[in-house]
């Protein structure tokens, strides 16, 4: 017959067991969530990483003429601008440009491998093919200054014109009405009205041509800087080294419990 003791002890022992199987399985169950959790945190950096959509909703802002303004409230957004000066190309151009920064700004490029000689070859190639559709097409590429332009250059025109004949009005003594002056200068461009409107258009038109160079070298360094990131296989060396790093850490021991069983020290014995 067994004594009490035997049986207390035996009975302590069970609980034991039965004790250290249930932190076993908890703690198991732990570490694989946070091995799922470094997973999920591993692939949302690498996918961040490779994202190319901030860089190119900026290029588009930028291609479109908008500009950032503060919204008072701590944030600052693209806008459109307060008139055309700084639209420089037109939908037509915006829409080019964009197709072949979203061809060059992708996975593919980002974790491809080149070496100097090849980035600078295919960025010659690259530029030269940009610069000849735009100058081919540099008609249809560019913003076409429209009539309001127009009619807004010519109220700035005769009012500096209203300025100049009123100062000189003044510096002789004699009286400045500048309404009288505006009716007279209005009297003097009768019948050339429409042929200064047509000259202000190819002055704004031949304006905005004169941002060609600076228009592609911004393209061209976009699109440099992502063959960049390609510069000997840097792109999926990173990615590869995150996902290391990854793999490491979810075969990591886990912190001992404060009730001082170790159970890894059973589950890790293979």
């Amino acid at each position: 017959m067994n004594k009490p003791d035997d049986s207390m002890e035996q009975y302590e022992k069970q609980i034991r067991e039965a004790q250290i199987g249930v932190d076993s399985a908890n703690l198991g169950r732990q570490q694989q969530e946070m091995m799922m959790q470094e997973q999920i945190n591993q692939s949302n950096s690498i996918n961040e990483q490779l994202d190319t959509g901030k860089t190119l909703e900026r290029m588009h802002n930028l291609l479109k003429g908008y500009v950032l303004k503060d919204m008072g409230n701590g944030t600052v957004n693209w806008v459109k601008p307060d008139n055309n000066e700084l639209v420089v190309l037109s939908e037509y151009g915006v829409n080019y440009i964009m197709q072949m920064l979203s061809a060059y700004l992708c996975e593919n490029t980002l974790l491809s491998n080149y070496d100097d000689k090849q980035i600078d070859a295919k960025m010659e190639d690259i530029s030269n093919t940009i610069n000849d559709d735009i100058f081919m097409e540099y008609d249809k590429m560019f913003f076409e200054p429209t009539l309001e332009d127009g009619k807004d250059e010519i109220k700035k025109r005769i009012q500096a014109k209203v300025s100049m004949r009123k100062f000189a009005l003044e510096l002789m003594d004699k009286e400045a009405d500048e309404d009288k002056i505006e009716a007279e200068l209005l009297k003097e461009m009768e019948g050339r009205i429409e042929r200064e409107l047509v000259t202000i258009k190819d002055q704004k038109r031949k304006s905005k041509l004169k941002r060609f160079e600076s228009l592609t070298r911004m393209v061209q360094d976009t699109i440099h800087s992502a063959y960049q990131r390609a510069w000997k296989g840097q792109e999926r060396s990173s990615a590869r080294s995150h996902m290391s790093i990854s793999e490491t850490k979810g075969g990591m021991m886990m912190p001992q419990q404060k009730s001082g069983f170790n159970p890894l020290g059973i589950l890790g014995r293979r």
